[in-house]
């Protein structure tokens, strides 16, 4: 089976031996497309993972071999997440299930960006659901990163009709934009790219250059979907006094001075979000499935042979988001 892996610093093409269960529990799925994450971008520029890692894991894929308990069946076309908590540790217990260790430990197998994948039988119990029939596949594929969204949205426990800042209108902020709309919330996207800024506005919200921004606006939290390090600078600027400044992205730079004296004096309270868990996940698959959150046109469609060049465009702003085609 074709599969793309990290190989010195470029993405690229490897035939290996086609997964089998061999009596396993779980499925192996034929993997349709999986999408291009932020986080895939973050651990390849950055030498996380190491030369061989197969990355990906915003997949849409049919199964074609299963042993399980659940009702999934050869053919069914699924969507699934790639970690699982335990939900029983400390971190489970308070919330912080990206933080759990069982939740690090599993994956998919090899990878996403891979002609196929095995899942557990713990994923098809806990994260895998049925593709709703109404979207594509492009469009399913957006139930992962959507319920990373879901939960950060959550995690910010802001009051209906309070006001949101999404600052940074790549996929994600697009994401948060309307999930934070979904969820009652009074929302304005900022951004420095006109044509982020006319996206947001044509899904009915609104969005301004952050230098539109004006000297009178106030927010009631702010969402960091840029990891650019004038973002802080926007977040400190426009969040009120006892607000909330949620962080859902990573900056280029850990030299990013920490605010202590305005988190302080301002009584802010700041907060990461990471990973969601399956019910975040539900939450996301429902959202796409009745159409409150628009994902049309966001992502760019790639081969899996122009995986490197999906890489570059996306470094390089050419796109919002990849998408890369597997199979047929």
């Amino acid at each position: 089976m074709k599969t793309a892996v990290i190989q010195d610093e470029k993405i690229v093409i490897k035939e290996t031996e086609t997964i089998k269960l061999s009596g396993k529990s779980g499925a192996i799925v034929k993997v349709l497309g999986c999408g291009l994450c932020g986080s895939d971008i973050v651990k390849f520029v950055h030498k996380i993972s190491k030369n061989g890692t197969v990355l990906g894991h915003e997949i849409v894929a049919q199964i074609v071999e299963i042993n399980s308990e659940t009702d999934f069946k050869v053919g069914d076309v699924i969507v699934t997440s790639h970690h699982i908590p335990c939900g029983k540790c400390v971190y489970c217990k308070h919330g912080n299930v990206s933080m759990c260790e069982h939740f690090k430990s599993t994956n998919i197998r090899p990878g996403g960006f891979s002609e196929y994948v095995y899942l557990s039988e713990e994923h098809l119990q806990n994260v895998a659901h049925l593709k709703p029939e109404n979207l594509t596949e492009i469009e399913a594929s957006f139930y992962e990163p959507l319920g990373c969204i879901i939960r950060a949205v959550k995690r910010a426990s802001l009051l209906e009709d309070d006001i949101a800042l999404v600052v940074g209108l790549g996929s994600i902020g697009i994401l948060t934009a309307q999930a934070l709309k979904a969820y009652g919330i009074n929302v304005v996207g900022c951004d420095l790219l006109p044509e982020r800024i006319d996206f947001l506005k044509n899904l009915g919200i609104n969005a301004v250059n952050v230098k539109d921004l004006g000297q009178d606006f106030v927010a009631d939290g702010i969402f960091m979907t840029s990891g650019a390090d004038k973002a802080v600078d926007t977040a400190l600027k426009y969040i009120r006094n006892g607000g909330k400044i949620l962080v859902f992205s990573s900056t280029p730079h850990d030299e990013t001075s920490y605010p202590n004296n305005e988190i302080y004096y301002r009584e802010l309270t700041v907060m990461g979000s990471y990973s969601p868990s399956p019910d975040d996940l539900k939450d996301s698959l429902e959202l796409l499935r009745t159409g409150k959150i628009n994902v049309k046109e966001i992502s760019t469609e790639y081969k899996l042979e122009d995986i490197q060049k999906a890489f570059d465009d996306t470094m390089n702003n050419r796109i919002m988001k990849a998408y890369i085609k597997i199979k047929e």
